[in-house]
């Protein structure tokens, strides 16, 4: 390999290597940056150093290369420390809403606001975020809780 090219190739593989670092590390865009600028310069090393040809093979490579290890540093990013290892699920007890609204299902309250459709409900002196069927339902008027849906509670007018 002749001299002139060390320099080029260096740049190039600092440039490969910056961009999986920005995959990696959040920089807000510095390292693209950055690796872009090594990369440029290294092909403009290329053009006016060596010849017309052979910047035209290094941006050829760059074409085939950036994106293979772009989706080396994303599967590198699923393995690292740096992403979430675990998912959250209910058998490790998270959830996503009070379980304890299933327990309203044919309960009785009062609007404590007018629901068009949502609204507040005091349902046992306890007030609840609610929607009505698409029922305008005006303040004081008595609910019945009809179903919960996950952390969504379904009320109507209460039928004498």
């Amino acid at each position: 390999m002749r001299s002139e090219w060390i320099i080029p190739l260096i740049f190039q593989f600092a440039g490969l290597l910056v961009i999986v670092a920005e995959v990696m590390l959040p920089s807000g865009g510095i390292l693209t940056i950055i690796a872009l600028g090594l990369l440029g310069y290294s092909i403009y090393l290329v053009f006016t150093g060596i010849s017309f040809d052979a910047g035209v093979m290094i941006v050829i490579a760059d074409l085939i290369l950036l994106p293979i290890i772009a989706i080396i540093g994303f599967k590198m990013l699923a393995r690292s420390p740096l992403s979430l290892q675990s998912s959250l699920q209910r058998s490790a007890g998270v959830v996503s809403y009070d379980e304890k609204l299933s327990e309203l299902v044919g309960k009785e309250g009062v609007a404590v606001t007018n629901l068009r459709p949502s609204g507040t409900v005091k349902i046992d002196n306890v007030r609840v975020d609610v929607v009505s069927r698409g029922d305008y339902i005006e303040k004081g008027e008595a609910v019945r809780v009809l179903k919960v849906e996950g952390s969504r509670v379904v009320v109507g007018k209460k039928t004498a």
